[in-house]
């Protein structure tokens, strides 16, 4: 079952002088089909300016299509009596924790989204401790946000997502703002809801470090999808990640480099164990 679907989903961003006249047009998103199954980890990749999060916006109907067509869970968004399901259907977390977290309180924080649903209060409890625990934050449950780190800030936002029981996350660039170990705290969390949990996830980043779990990669540059596959077809062509400015883990530019110097290392080496496996092999 398709999960999120495009066809030829195309954005514009218009720009208008003072007195409304149109001054200029940018094709954020240009003619971008995608299909993503329930229960699949995504991940999209791309500079900034690539277009990726003007694509995640979509997901979640905050924006909607100058042509094409957008499927979420088989609702088109473009269908305005859709718009509630859609949304709770996908959720969304963003960048910058601070901007979803209202509550004094993480459990309060965290059962805001079921409540506002109309959720039965005995069921928006059983939801938020389930949502903690999977998270790894329900020994905070009583904290303040504001003496959490960005890391435990992010993972109570997806847990503020997640308390509305979607089928879909998307996140756009959650670990963005975040140090590596924040970051590694988040990826960790998204991981096990998509294993555990069979959420579909969508994960919008920059940082190459994070897709090597993901079932299917999809690289986008001005705004149409570049390259798609496993993270392993994906990092196999390092040379073109480069011409679309992407960076790649160093474990995987260290064997590409060592290939290129006579030694016969596999192609797409996504971590270090791999490249000590190989590395083993050739030794022995």
């Amino acid at each position: 079952m398709n999960m999120i679907k495009t066809e030829k989903l195309t954005f514009e961003y218009i720009r208008r002088d003072e007195e409304g006249n149109v001054e200029g047009i940018t094709r954020a998103v240009d003619q971008v089909d995608l299909d993503v199954e329930k229960g699949d980890f995504i991940a999209i990749l791309g500079h900034n300016g690539s277009g990726k999060s003007t694509l995640a916006k979509h997901m979640n109907a905050i924006f909607f299509p100058t042509e094409g067509t957008i499927y979420v869970g088989g609702m088109d968004t473009g269908d305005e009596s859709h718009i509630w399901d859609i949304r709770k259907t996908a959720g969304m977390v963003f960048q910058n924790p601070d901007n979803q977290i209202i509550g004094q309180v993480v459990e309060e924080d965290v059962g805001f989204g079921p409540e506002n649903m109309g959720i039965p209060t005995k069921e928006i409890w059983e939801r938020v401790e389930e949502s903690l625990k999977a998270v790894g934050m329900y020994a905070y449950r009583k904290h303040s946000p504001n003496k959490l780190s960005g890391g435990q800030k992010q993972r109570v936002s997806i847990a503020g997502v997640l308390a509305m029981h979607p089928e879909c996350i998307v996140l756009d660039e959650p670990t963005a703002m975040l140090d590596p170990q924040g970051r590694k705290e988040v990826i960790r969390a998204v991981r096990a809801l998509n294993e555990v949990e069979n959420i579909t996830i969508i994960l919008i980043t920059h940082y190459m470090e994070e897709v090597v779990m993901a079932d299917k990669v999809f690289v986008m540059d001005k705004g149409s999808i570049k390259m798609q596959g496993s993270p392993k077809e994906i990092f196999s062509q390092v040379d073109k990640l480069k011409e679309l400015r992407l960076t790649v883990p160093q474990v995987t530019l260290l064997a590409e480099e060592c290939r290129k110097a006579g030694m016969p290392f596999s192609k797409g080496i996504l971590t270090i164990d791999e490249f000590m496996e190989e590395l083993q092999c050739l030794l022995s």
